[in-house]
């Protein structure tokens, strides 16, 4: 069965709920690192605050019919996260709560007819306002293992991670790559590719931390490490 649209706000309520709670710390603790490279955790903490900001910005759009970008450009998206990551810890998080709060009552406030409006992605693609919590509920819940605070996949949701990586598996599916089987229990996905596909079978958390490029512990079967996959996004 695949998502809907209730699943989706479902997941971005509990992603920003995970989120915020791993974000609350002190200036040390956002200086450590975050597991993604080059980023320390306030970095992380910036970003997820700036893209509130910016769906609520698709979000007046929808509202309005004012045509209202995510961001104003690239350099603008980028400038926005070191400025924020130079921000003391309570101003930072206070940003982070802040935002999510606008964006959620934004979403709140849309009625059924504006729910339909079109919007466009920062990544150009032109899509229903409807595809906004989806959005955001990946954000927050991936970016809450980034955090790396002591929270894995595991944590999250098992339909939001079969609807991860179903949607992963779109993206990789257009790009080269290596052709891959992966099994968790009766669930299976097919990521085609180049070669004999290469079966791995583990649990959920850990295929869908292996289709989002995270740390993982997926092996084949003769215990051979799973084959390297691009970027996802």
């Amino acid at each position: 069965m695949g998502r809907t649209f209730d699943d989706a706000r479902r997941w971005a309520r509990l992603g920003t709920e995970l989120f915020v709670t791993a974000a609350d710390l002190h200036d040390t603790g956002l200086d450590a690192h975050s597991a993604l490279p080059g980023w320390r955790r306030k970095h992380l903490v910036a970003h997820v605050a700036a893209n509130a900001d910016a769906l609520g910005n698709l979000v007046h759009w929808a509202a309005t019919g004012e045509p209202t970008p995510m961001y104003a450009s690239p350099e603008e998206r980028t400038a926005g996260i070191e400025n924020g990551a130079r921000l003391p810890a309570a101003d930072l998080t206070a940003w982070l709560r802040r935002s999510a709060r606008t964006l959620a009552d934004g979403m709140d406030a849309l009625t059924e007819e504006r729910w339909q409006a079109p919007v466009v992605t920062a990544q150009g693609r032109t899509v229903p306002a409807t595809e906004l919590p989806w959005m955001r509920s990946r954000e927050v819940c991936v970016h809450a293992i980034d955090l790396a605070t002591g929270l894995t996949f595991a944590d999250l949701p098992a339909d939001f991670l079969a609807a991860l990586n179903d949607d992963v598996l779109g993206k990789r599916g257009t790009a080269p790559g290596p052709a891959v089987v992966l099994t968790a229990g009766e669930a299976r996905w097919e990521l085609p590719g180049e070669g004999e596909p290469v079966e791995l079978v583990g649990a959920l958390p850990e295929i869908t931390a292996y289709l989002t490029g995270r740390d993982h512990h997926l092996t084949t079967a003769d215990g051979g490490p799973a084959p390297d996959l691009g970027p996802w996004l």
